[in-house]
């Protein structure tokens, strides 16, 4: 009798469970109104418990933001972020001095390595209309070897992420946005250096899977021994004969072709991957280490230093409304989203 290829099915969370060498998934989906003059809501914040704010009240929330939303400056050590900004604006500022604004389609991986303060904001730029802002923060960890790496952040504008627009025999639609791992033989963008995604063997793969209503597509196999796993978060979706229903994830065997067949609404489905690091994990807050000496030092040389200081004004730093998509690095190398031409 053939095996299943589901190992274990669970709920999603707040935030979603992750095997490793992935540490942490979130995903944000906030329905926000016209933007204040501040570029926060227009809208009365009573009631709610600014500063730590996840009430989803009227169907968005402040999180950790006073006048705009987001996580104002806080620290991060020993692993990598990645951010895929579906809707909205992000707004990044960080201890080396470096900032950005990313916007839809975009992709900030940020290796935070021996230690970095950032702030990520969610600018409402629209004055006259709702500012709707979806995105995925996924943290990754990183080998021993370079945890203690000089801290930096990668772009990978949407003009640079492959998205793979297929057909099924019925021609209804799959998209594939590929934002690590490669798909039908073309490559994401390349991961950092430093990453454990840089390695070959360790196959890491991250993809944003959009079926319309019905569609159907095979899942290629991939190598055995990865930790792979689907998380149906819109729609419903099956997979070896298993209905998966909103708001669940499965774990799959990573070397057997499983074929997705979405419901009547269609489904949007998340796939993380990668082989294990296999390495002890002490982690606690915004650190991950390997032993409890490390994590004790990293909060020792926080409380000391700042891993740097913070450089900017204020806590919650945005830029200027009509700013557009842009990163200055800690180099004071500037960077903008590349043309038609240049993206290829």
């Amino acid at each position: 009798m053939p095996r299943s290829p589901i190992l274990e099915t669970f709920p999603l969370g707040a935030p979603w469970r992750t095997f490793d060498p992935f540490l942490f998934c979130m995903h944000h989906l906030d329905d926000y109104p016209p933007g204040n003059e501040d570029m926060g809501p227009r809208a009365s914040l009573g009631g709610r418990r600014i500063g730590q704010d996840f009430s989803g009240r009227e169907g968005w929330s402040m999180y950790h933001g006073e006048v705009v939303p987001g996580f104002p400056q806080h620290p991060h050590r020993g692993f990598e972020t990645i951010t895929l900004v579906r809707q909205g604006h992000i707004d990044h500022a960080d201890s080396l001095g470096a900032t950005a604004r990313l916007g839809a389609g975009d992709v900030q991986w940020m290796t935070a390595g021996h230690g970095v303060v950032h702030a990520e904001m969610f600018p409402l730029v629209e004055r006259q209309q709702r500012n709707p802002t979806e995105l995925f923060q996924i943290w990754i960890n990183l080998p021993a070897e370079d945890k203690l790496v000089k801290p930096y952040f990668t772009m990978m504008w949407a003009e640079m992420v492959p998205t793979h627009h297929l057909q099924d025999a019925d021609g209804r639609g799959v998209h594939v946005t590929t934002v690590a791992g490669a798909l039908d033989g073309v490559a994401a963008v390349t991961p950092p250096p430093n990453s454990w995604a840089a390695r070959d063997q360790a196959q890491v793969a991250f993809w944003s899977i959009h079926l319309e209503p019905g569609a159907r597509w095979t899942l290629p196999a991939g190598e055995e021994g990865l930790n792979r796993a689907l998380y149906t978060f819109e729609g419903e979706l099956t997979l070896a004969e298993e209905l998966q229903k909103q708001g669940s994830g499965v774990r799959v065997l990573s070397d057997v072709a499983l074929e997705l067949i979405a419901g009547e609404q269609g489904a949007e489905v998340v796939m993380l991957q990668g082989r294990p690091l296999n390495e002890p994990v002490a982690h606690y807050g915004p650190f991950v280490m390997n032993t409890r000496a490390e994590l004790e030092s990293a909060f020792t040389e926080y409380r000391r230093t700042g891993f740097g200081g913070w450089p900017w004004p204020r806590k919650d730093p945005v830029h200027p409304r009509d700013a557009g998509r842009f990163a200055i690095h800690a180099d004071a190398r500037e960077e903008r989203p590349p043309t038609a031409d240049e993206a290829g």
